[in-house]
């Protein structure tokens, strides 16, 4: 019952008509800023975090913003993956695959259609399990210690490192970029000035807006002046825009089953919606057996991907407001955003901040509703933000992202520097180094350096500490489990594979003989 009477008190705060509007605001960027392929949640989120910061909006707007573009984002990616085949943000990937070929087929109206009431059902399911699973984890995260928040953490980077597949040891170099970036400045225990190069500016650090606006918005718009091609023309709308009973009927235990799987997938830091969208759409090709057409236009392989997404992106907040992990690249930007207004996530935010925490859980009910309305009746608005040339968008995100940089601390350096970060993030992304895992390292270095210098004053430099409770040491056994698991899994399956190979080449070599 305490749950439900947060839940009003929150309800009473978004709704309020300035935070309806910003979320509705919020809403639309979103969507538009996710349907442009190569922007993204995160750079949605990166490039308007300065902005809600310079309009001193209260913490609890700002976050609304910021969450009401993050569902956009989520919602937006699926519209040119659709319609162009190029997915807007890598979760939307697999929608591609049935998606496109339905619009092939002039079905591009319900796939739409079915696509948004997909991921509403999916962000609906995840937002409920957020106002009953989150409380409980973070009355059971108060009782960990400093040594369990730093094995906690080693969790999380291992979660990103066990699942991004043949590129960890560009995720791992990029991962401890990001560590290497939270030293600088003045070492708060000690008082000494690390890696600041004599720079006044860095005394403090590197300031978190700039990192990202850099590394995610100025790289992004160096590859957009890269790549000078037009972009595909979207496949026209005709005939019907709305699904029928029967293709409701047909995807519908399939975007139940996707939103339970991704919200839990979005739990486990680390993991996102891109896994998410690939294991439920795969999930759901094995279990229709024959009676399917993945591949070629079945209505559930575009429900599942987009179910699992939304559902996976939402469920990434409970570690970040529980624990204060982020589930995700673009949770780890809003992590940023929090400490911004001098607010720490983590388990004692329930209590020291619960209109805020509410405030936003609300939102997230009110968002959705929102993008259900605006991705089906409006759909033909968005689909002609598609047709927006890169001279046009560049300099508009490029003059956005510049002013908020500026607007933080009105220091031109902020801006020279950003645009340096920029050209190294552009550089690492070239060369397909992952961003994420290096903003990960920077907004966890500081928290896990902190961490494990309280537990070793503890235990006088003992490093026994950090394995002394049966939370660290489940914690560290699943860290252990998350690299080494999916490798050796992997290897399993190869054989597996191979061996059937030996099989069949032993059946037609005895058929041949």
């Amino acid at each position: 019952m305490e749950t439900f009477n947060h839940l009003f008190q929150g309800f009473a705060v978004a709704g309020t008509p300035t935070n309806l509007m910003i979320a509705l605001a919020g809403c639309f960027l979103g969507t538009v800023i996710g349907l442009l392929p190569g922007l993204g949640p995160i750079n949605g989120v990166a490039i308007l975090l300065p902005i809600a910061f310079a309009m001193n909006l209260p913490p609890e707007s700002a976050l609304i913003l910021l969450c009401a573009v993050y569902a956009g984002c989520e919602y937006g990616g699926r519209i040119s993956a659709i319609l162009i085949n190029v997915p807007g943000d890598a979760g939307a990937v697999m929608t591609t695959m049935d998606g496109f070929p339905m619009a092939r087929k002039g079905l591009a109206g319900p796939a739409l259609s079915i696509s948004a009431w997909s991921s509403f059902v999916g962000s609906m399911l995840a937002t409920i399990g957020i106002v009953f699973f989150a409380p409980i984890l973070s009355e059971w995260a108060i009782a960990f210690g400093p040594a369990e928040y730093f094995a906690l953490m080693v969790l999380a980077l291992s979660c990103l490192g066990g699942l991004v597949g043949d590129s960890l040891p560009k995720a791992a170099v990029a991962c401890l970029l990001g560590l290497l970036m939270s030293c600088v400045g003045i070492d708060s225990n000690s008082g000494v000035y690390r890696f600041t190069f004599d720079i006044l500016h860095l005394s403090d650090g590197i300031p978190f807006v700039v990192i990202v606006i850099g590394l995610f918005a100025v790289s992004e718009l160096m590859l957009m002046l890269e790549s000078h091609q037009a972009g595909a023309k979207p496949i026209a709308l005709t005939g019907r825009m709305m699904f029928n009973f029967r293709e409701w009927r047909l995807q519908n235990w399939a975007t139940f089953r996707s939103s339970v799987v991704g919200f839990f997938i979005g739990v486990l830091p680390g993991a996102g919606a891109t896994v998410a969208s690939a294991m439920t759409y795969s999930m759901e090709r094995r279990m229709a057996g024959k009676d399917h057409c993945f591949g070629d236009g079945d209505v559930r392989g575009v429900a599942a991907p987009e179910a699992a997404n939304n559902a996976s992106a939402y469920g990434s907040l409970i570690p970040m407001l529980t624990l204060g992990v982020p589930g995700s690249g673009t949770t780890a930007v809003m992590i940023g955003a929090l400490t911004l207004y001098n607010i720490n996530p983590g388990p004692t935010l329930f209590q020291d901040q619960p209109l805020i925490v509410w405030g936003l859980i609300a939102s997230l009910f009110i968002a959705n509703i929102m993008l259900l309305v605006m991705n089906i009746p409006m759909i033909r608005l968005f689909v002609k933000f598609l047709d927006m040339p890169n001279w046009l968008l560049v300099p508009l995100v490029a003059a956005v992202s510049l002013v908020g940089v500026y607007s933080v601390h009105s220091t031109s350096f902020d801006l020279v520097f950003g645009v340096l970060l920029g050209g190294i993030g552009y550089l690492l992304r070239v060369m397909n180094f992952p961003i994420s895992p290096l903003i990960l390292g920077f907004v966890l270095g500081d928290m896990m350096e902190q961490n494990l210098r309280r537990a070793l004053s503890i235990s006088n430099g003992e490093l026994s500490v950090l394995f002394a409770s049966p939370i660290s040491i489940v914690l560290w056994v699943g860290a252990a489990a998350m690299l080494i698991g999916p490798r050796v899994f992997r290897a399993l399956e190869e054989r597996k594979l191979r061996n059937l190979g030996l099989l069949a080449a032993e059946d037609a070599h005895v058929e041949a003989g």
